[in-house]
């Protein structure tokens, strides 16, 4: 056993020397550092995860399983064959990444694969948030958040009652007007409620299609809370100070407040989701 745990080490070692580089580069470079503000604190919740469960996670298994080998051959081609320009930062610290989680899979599955396989699962799967997300498919994923919420914010203001004239993401309203611009995207608070959520339905709920129903509830409250934003930026600078919209605290360092309307709505849906799952008693 222990020696499987020191090849074990090993191996991770060389999954971590392949993945670090190219992601410090990246966040040497400052590129798109919204994207990807999160990847630090992803191995710290999974160690944390590992550490609790590894007792589990590391039992001894009968024998080297070829899958586990296969697995790591698969994922060393990848990184050798698909290199990325070195001008694409993002590129290459997805492919290492990905690439080393694959490779550090692998090595698990082919020393411990008998092991508690359920138990091991969330915090591997949790680990490919740690892999950078390609910049064309963030863009398409603040491209909808941009939709929903401009959606969202003419709901909430016709609501209201308050007039308007929308031409695009620009709202005609009286006194200014307020463009919703790509910043309000709420990229950033979005991923941060997104793997919040991931790791509470692993905590609290106990079946797949209640973790699923809860992480796609992301979205709309994603979009809700930011139109919420909008509307009482607007509300406050047109009835107590124009200030506030054009560069007050509220605008630019506030989103940690609707963050938190964020995350209690989805804490009252994991409750709901909770009720909907628990097993009514026998009388």
């Amino acid at each position: 056993m222990r020696g499987k745990n020191v090849i074990f080490i090993a191996l991770t070692a060389v999954a971590l020397a392949a993945a670090l580089p190219p992601l410090l580069d990246l966040y040497r470079s400052g590129i798109h550092f919204d994207y990807y503000s999160h990847i630090p604190l992803i191995p710290a919740v999974s160690a944390y995860v590992f550490f609790r469960r590894r007792k589990e996670i590391f039992k001894s298994s009968a024998s080297f399983h070829p899958l586990g080998a296969a697995t790591m051959a698969a994922a060393a081609g990848f990184f050798l064959a698909v290199r990325p320009p070195a001008s694409d930062t993002v590129g290459r610290a997805a492919v290492a990444s990905l690439a080393a989680l694959v490779f550090w899979w692998g090595a698990y599955v082919a020393l411990h694969e008998k092991s508690g396989r359920r138990r091991v699962l969330f915090p591997f799967a949790f680990l490919l948030f740690a892999v950078p997300v390609p910049v064309a498919a963030m863009e398409r994923i603040i491209a909808v958040l941009l939709a929903g919420s401009t959606l969202m914010t003419r709901v909430l203001f016709e609501a209201l009652g308050i007039p308007l004239v929308q031409e695009g993401a620009l709202f005609r309203l009286p006194g200014f007007g307020v463009e919703i611009a790509r910043e309000c995207s709420g990229i950033r608070s979005s991923l941060a409620l997104l793997i919040t959520t991931v790791v509470a339905g692993q905590l609290f709920l106990r079946r797949p299609w209640q973790r699923a129903l809860l992480a796609l509830a992301v979205l709309p409250v994603a979009v809700f809370k930011n139109a919420v934003r909008i509307v009482t930026l607007y509300l406050l600078s047109y009835f107590v100070d124009i200030r506030i919209i054009e560069g007050g605290f509220l605008h630019r360092s506030g989103g940690f407040l609707f963050f938190g309307l964020g995350l209690s709505a989805l804490g009252l849906i994991l409750l709901l989701i909770k009720g909907l799952g628990a097993r009514p008693e026998k009388a």
